[in-house]
């Protein structure tokens, strides 16, 4: 265990984040996600929600502040302008850590398959919440001094 590192952040999530650069992204997903088939590394976190990976997520790993949409939401079929618990649970947890403005990017359902095998990681969840599917994408990490 490190001081500061959320314990849910597995060693093998750590050393991925840490590789990814900037403009990387990561696909966050609940528990109907189809998360092997993209070919993609999975890590799974077990039984906890989206909100409390985002946390840990986004407590060691910078958005990217360079591009209007760092985070995209996957949209609830027949309806791109619903916004989800689930959704409202991680834009919550991103506005609370220091992006207050944040937004979400929609990305339709078909699309979303097909952008998460360009992704570095994808995060699996067993959150049970319907379209509760993510892609943050890292920041640049400022250093002080």
């Amino acid at each position: 265990m490190l001081l500061g590192i959320d314990p849910i952040l597995n060693g093998e999530l750590l050393h991925i984040l840490c590789d990814m650069g900037h403009g990387d992204q990561l696909a966050l997903v609940d528990k109907n996600y189809p998360a092997h088939s993209s070919g993609r590394p999975v890590v799974h976190l077990g039984d906890i929600s989206i909100g409390r990976a985002a946390a840990a997520i986004l407590g060691v790993m910078p958005l990217d502040t360079f591009v209007d949409r760092p985070l995209e939401r996957m949209e609830a079929d027949g309806d791109p302008t619903a916004t989800l618990d689930g959704h409202a649970a991680l834009l919550g947890v991103a506005r609370g850590l220091g992006y207050p403005d944040i937004e979400f990017g929609t990305i339709a359902r078909p699309e979303f398959y097909r952008r998460t095998r360009g992704v570095s990681v994808i995060v699996h969840t067993l959150d049970p919440r319907p379209y509760s599917c993510f892609i943050l994408q890292k920041g640049v990490i400022h250093h002080e001094g």
